[in-house]
């Protein structure tokens, strides 16, 4: 990949130094600039104040040829919002509990020298942004971006109670604790809900998501048709019905999107066995929903606090990701 054709081009690093391992990163990136050619790169750490956005938008205005972020998916998302629509290449280094974005990117979760190497020699691939406009219970309204999924209801309850302790301990399973913590006390809302300049639709759900990408951890299929280069975004409407409602719904989430959708003869099993009601996809460039009371948010797996009307858009294109040479994008 060739940044600038000179000397001078520069790498940024954006790391969250509670996440990775600073040292070894920065190390790693002096090496790989010296060999390529490159100018030494600039680094510049996240702070509590500022998780990713502003420290972003210096490195550019510093003249960075590429930026790499290291961190888990607040901090990728984070600095997601200022790269949008830049042109400039974007690396997604892993580093957090669940790295949800550098899966569905299919990126060597493990290897992280890899995905460096990228900048110098991989190319570049345009994927998707997502972004939320929220309207506060106190009138004010707030855009921000997301690349995996944004949340409403449920899903950002179990976020809000899963244990930060334990996901540093066992990682992305902790999320499991934060379901069972959230479940006992979920109650189904009412949404009214558009897509694009559709209609007004009404209904009631556990939880209402807007997705990006769909990929969970283990290989679970939550938005099994969401795309990162489509252009569209893709919604569930999630909803428990009966005493044994949520075990339907990991079935569905599990078995039926993870497993059989992967072959014909589980497909052909899909389509006889008709639709189950409790998760009902839908999709649209944008969408919006207004609820009837102030509902939790989440966004990328930070909490947003409440909002009573939440829109999201999809910005197509609007990241430009460094990948490894040869790497495969047919499953974007």
């Amino acid at each position: 990949m060739s940044a600038s054709g000179n000397e001078n081009a520069h790498a940024a690093l954006i790391l969250n130094p509670v996440k990775v391992d600073a040292v070894r990163l920065r190390a790693a990136l002096l090496s790989l600039s010296r060999t390529h050619g490159w100018a030494p790169p600039r680094f510049y750490e996240t702070t509590i104040e500022d998780p990713g956005q502003t420290i972003t938008r210096i490195a550019l205005d510093e003249g960075a040829a590429a930026v790499l972020a290291a961190g888990g998916d607040g901090t990728i998302r984070a600095v997601a919002e200022t790269m949008a629509g830049t042109g400039t290449p974007f690396a997604v280094l892993p580093g957090g509990t669940g790295n949800l974005f550098a899966r569905n990117l299919g990126l060597p979760l493990l290897d992280i020298e890899k995905v460096m190497e990228a900048v110098f020699t991989g190319f570049t691939y345009p994927v998707d942004m997502g972004w939320a406009r929220l309207s506060r219970p106190d009138g004010t309204v707030s855009e921000h971006g997301f690349v995996v999924l944004a949340g409403m209801g449920l899903d950002a309850d179990m976020i809000a109670n899963t244990r930060p302790d334990l996901k540093r301990s066992v990682g992305w399973v902790a999320y499991l604790d934060g379901a069972a913590r959230s479940l006992p006390g979920a109650k189904p809302f009412r949404v009214v809900y558009q897509l694009d300049d559709g209609r007004l639709h009404s209904a009631k759900v556990h939880s209402m998501l807007f997705a990006n990408c769909g990929a969970l951890p283990a290989g679970i299929a939550l938005l099994p048709d969401a795309s990162l280069d489509d252009g569209a975004m893709d919604i569930a409407l999630i909803q428990a019905t009966g005493p044994l409602g949520w075990l339907g719904i990991w079935r569905k989430v599990w078995w039926d999107n993870s497993v059989l959708r992967r072959t014909r003869a589980g497909r052909l099993v899909l389509e006889r066995r008709g639709r189950d009601a409790s998760i009902r996809y839908l999709r649209g460039a944008s969408a919006e929903a207004a609820m009837i009371g102030p509902t939790s948010i989440e966004l990328d797996g930070d909490e947003l606090g409440l909002a009573v009307r939440m829109a999201c858009r999809v910005q197509r294109g609007g990241l430009t990701i460094a990948l490894p040479e040869g790497h495969d994008t047919s499953r974007f």
